[in-house]
């Protein structure tokens, strides 16, 4: 018999992330809110995401891990990197407790992390922790204390990714066009999200030195057995939220495109949260929802794989409920949005 509640915290709940967490978590059928924290004092939910007024009476705390550890059974970490990586450590040299860390800090292998974040501080947690993309670690994710949830870019491009990587040509670049909404860039304001940069406009921003690419490359070889060449040029869209990737790449042998498209279908024919579709994906069509949509288009030695999803849901705070879910042994897909809001 599964647990009437089991007590759940946040760490880190002032970014758009966090604010999405607080949100599924409040209408999850068994995890229950018993601990928000940030890292700058006490203060009411609603003086950090107004939509919360009456939602919950649960005050922000302080963020203190003794105190977590008290109260949760579950963790989530929403700090920015390195923040995150100091909090994950001190509270499990207390307990090993559950948690599922938003953050880079434990994505990577040591030696990545400290060439494209900075030195590791944790490096023993690290070595244990698993990267939670469920399509392809569900066994581990079950059976960690600690989960990695995936960046964005990266659950994007390796969900439209892995399927062909014993297709494609190695020698040749994988080349990547990501484009995000600005809820993406987070919550403060810089000069590229301020709204008459980026009003009508569209532009690039970190090419081929994004750190999201490194981790895209390491997940190639971790999990695929493959080692890509990964050429990855992220793009700002003037729109709130939602993901939209374009994959360009060489294969060893030409297949047509109904060949491809049955890859994808075989790859995914289990998964409830991926749909494989026969025209380009759309952005409005996975807002709001949990779902990870794919396209596959070929000609001749050429592949063109396109894929779209919520990068606020799907891209980190629902992706990391549903690894909760698993963690904790629950159904995967309670709490988990599956109905996007688009109105086409």
């Amino acid at each position: 018999m599964l647990a009437q509640h089991i007590n759940v915290g946040i760490i880190g709940v002032s970014g758009y992330t966090g604010l999405e967490l607080v949100k599924l978590i409040l209408a999850h059928p068994i995890f229950k809110l018993s601990y928000i924290a940030n890292t700058q004092g006490e203060m009411h939910l609603d003086e950090i995401h107004k939509m919360l007024f009456s939602l919950s009476h649960l005050p922000v705390c302080k963020a203190d891990a003794k105190e977590a550890v008290d109260k949760c059974e579950l963790i989530f970490i929403a700090l920015p990197h390195k923040s995150a990586m100091t909090m994950v450590r001190e509270i499990l040299s207390i307990k090993p407790i559950k948690i599922v860390d938003l953050s880079a800090d434990y994505r990577l292998n040591a030696k990545n992390y400290t060439a494209h974040y900075c030195p590791h501080i944790d490096t023993e947690n690290l070595a244990s922790a698993v990267y939670g993309l469920p399509e392809y670690n569900r066994a581990l994710i079950q059976k960690s204390h600690l989960v990695a949830n995936p960046g964005c870019y990266p659950t994007a491009s390796l969900l439209a990714l892995l399927p062909f990587l014993d297709y494609i040509d190695s020698s040749c670049g994988v080349f990547i066009d990501a484009k995000s909404g600005v809820s993406g860039a987070g919550k403060s304001l810089t000069e590229n999200t301020h709204f008459p940069h980026i009003n009508e406009n569209l532009f690039s921003y970190s090419p081929l030195t994004h750190r999201h690419q490194i981790e895209i490359a390491e997940k190639c070889q971790t999990i695929g057995a493959k080692e890509m060449d990964i050429v990855f040029v992220p793009h700002l869209m003037p729109i709130t939220r939602g993901m939209l990737i374009s994959i360009f790449a060489t294969l060893h042998s030409p297949l047509n495109s109904q060949e491809a498209y049955e890859i994808l279908l075989n790859a995914y024919k289990n998964e409830a949260f991926v749909r494989i579709r026969k025209s380009p994906v759309s952005i409005a069509h996975v807002v709001g929802s949990h779902f990870c949509d794919i396209f596959v288009a070929t000609t001749n030695k050429n592949i063109y794989i396109n894929s779209s999803i919520d990068n606020l849901l799907r891209g980190a705070s629902s992706q990391a409920l549903l690894n909760a879910n698993l963690m904790c042994g629950l159904d995967e897909h309670l709490g988990v949005p599956n109905i996007p809001y688009g109105i086409f």
